[in-house]
């Protein structure tokens, strides 16, 4: 509580006048919200079922193996793009008029793909829904962490990748190209979206900012302390101003951008999208006795009902103990993953334990969607301060769709060289680094408020809250 008495109570830390805060309006505001987060599930999921439709002739026009790969990859490239360009656009045009803009490029995107006449087409259409889709992964987990309480914060986190799952569930659901057809009029449609009182405040505008405060928490609810707050801590981004870049020098900053960019790193790299991407072929290749693409909707499903149980208990185990697990076993499963593809390419017979890739990729998908699924994009709306928030996080995004970008391109070239189980053992090593960065790096987040959490990662030395970018005092710009 040190930080309260030195800085005052945190935005997210609720008055002392014991009125419970409306959580309904904010649950519905980050559903709402988090439709982003479907909208990017489709475009990844959309590999999986379509790629042996192209290679098989459903278009006018032919797809080889290497044509797909760049076909897939489109869409990482279009998030890469994305990411930095949303970091400035938050803060200039707003949290919602941002999420809303999305829906242009995505909806341009999918109409690209459904009417292709040429691969370059499709990856141009791929390239405008990743640009889309992958920004949503920047603004989201912004949003989210300013609407909400401290006590439902990681609740609300993980509703993005709780949305993105059930995307995926639903491209692998609809199985055919003619379907993305519908898909692409559900990927465009434009959600209502509430703007967070932090933005109004930036802009000066202080009655709509307790308007909007007012609706998240209730009519019944005292605003005025929290308002005073927030006003309190703009005043003192306006007053103690220096560079960007010295804001990124501060020991809270730097320590925050490595776990961002640590935790999407391992997120990635632990294998998940060479597993979303190619799920059918995996399932092919290990000869299971299951069709593929039930294999597929059964890993899809999994990951949905298990990201939406990490919805329940992130608030209450904490952030930490649920990265060490899914990391752990994470490393485990790709092992096993790894020990079956080493004795089917020796020639070893293999046919009684082709349940091994189903049993250990839906191991694998649990732990994940328990952990480094949902919680880096939780994270990175937590561990950067206000005043740095858009850049730093676009930066952690960034990153993450490069890795996705090298995952997915260069998968299956590694897959031809080590053979899949060198592959898989790679993604087990990488895995397992993750629990050790998790163990010595990672903070706990779990019932702390912002200031708080900036504070620990500091060294509880001066929050990184002290220390603000030059802000244009008239408009908010940094």
């Amino acid at each position: 509580m040190a930080a309260e008495t030195k800085m005052g109570i945190s935005q997210q830390t609720l008055v002392s006048n014991q009125q419970k805060a409306k959580r309904i309006t904010q649950y519905m505001a980050a559903l709402t919200a988090t439709i982003g987060g479907f909208i990017m599930g489709t475009i990844l999921g959309w590999t999986s079922p379509a790629g042996d439709r192209l290679i098989a002739g459903e278009y006018p026009f032919p797809v080889t193996e290497s044509d797909l790969s760049f076909i897939g990859s489109s869409m990482a490239l279009g998030a890469v793009f994305g990411s930095p360009v949303v970091g400035n656009l938050v803060d200039t045009v707003g949290r919602k008029n941002t999420m809303l803009l999305l829906a242009v490029p995505t909806l341009v995107g999918w109409g690209l793909i459904i009417w292709s006449q040429s691969v370059i087409m499709f990856c141009a259409g791929r390239l405008l829904t990743g640009f889309g889709g992958g920004s949503f992964a920047v603004v989201v987990p912004m949003y989210t962490a300013e609407i909400a309480e401290t006590e439902i914060r990681g609740t609300l986190g993980t509703y993005f990748q709780l949305q993105c799952t059930a995307g995926i569930l639903f491209v692998y659901a609809v199985g055919s190209w003619a379907s993305v057809y519908g898909l692409s009029i559900i990927c465009a449609l434009l959600p209502i979206f509430f703007v967070a009182p932090q933005f109004h405040l930036k802009k000066n505008r202080v009655k709509q900012a307790k308007e909007s405060l007012q609706w998240f928490r209730g009519s019944e609810y005292d605003i005025d302390s929290e308002i005073t707050d927030m006003q309190n801590s703009l005043e003192k981004e306006r007053s103690d101003k220096v560079p960007l870049m010295q804001a990124f020098s501060t020991p809270a900053a730097k320590r925050g951008l490595l776990i961002g960019l640590g935790v999407m790193f391992i997120q990635q790299f632990g294998g998940i999208n060479a597993v979303v991407f190619y799920t059918v072929k995996i399932f092919k290749d290990a000869g299971s006795s299951l069709n593929p693409n039930l294999c597929t909707i059964i890993v899809g499903t999994i990951m949905m009902v298990t990201t939406w149980i990490a919805t329940m208990i992130v608030d209450r185990l904490g952030r930490r103990i649920l990265l060490l697990v899914s990391a752990v076993i994470m490393a485990l499963s790709t092992l096993t993953m790894g020990y079956y593809f080493y004795l089917k390419n020796s020639g070893s017979d293999v046919s009684n334990i082709g349940w091994l890739p189903l049993g250990s990729l839906c191991v694998f998908i649990i732990v994940f969607s328990l952990g480094f699924g949902p919680i880096p994009w939780m994270l990175v709306g937590e561990i950067f301060p206000s005043q740095i928030k858009g850049i730093a996080v676009s930066i952690a995004c960034l990153f993450n769709w490069v890795s996705v970008l090298v995952v997915t391109k260069f998968f299956g070239d590694v897959t031809l060289l080590l053979g899949g189980h060198g592959a898989f053992w790679i993604f087990s090593v990488i895995a397992a680094l993750g629990a050790v960065f998790t163990y010595i790096l990672v903070p706990e987040t779990k019932g702390k408020t912002l200031d708080e959490i900036q504070m620990e990662l500091g060294g509880n030395g001066e929050s990184n809250e002290n220390v603000m970018v030059v802000v244009d005092t008239k408009d908010g710009k940094y």
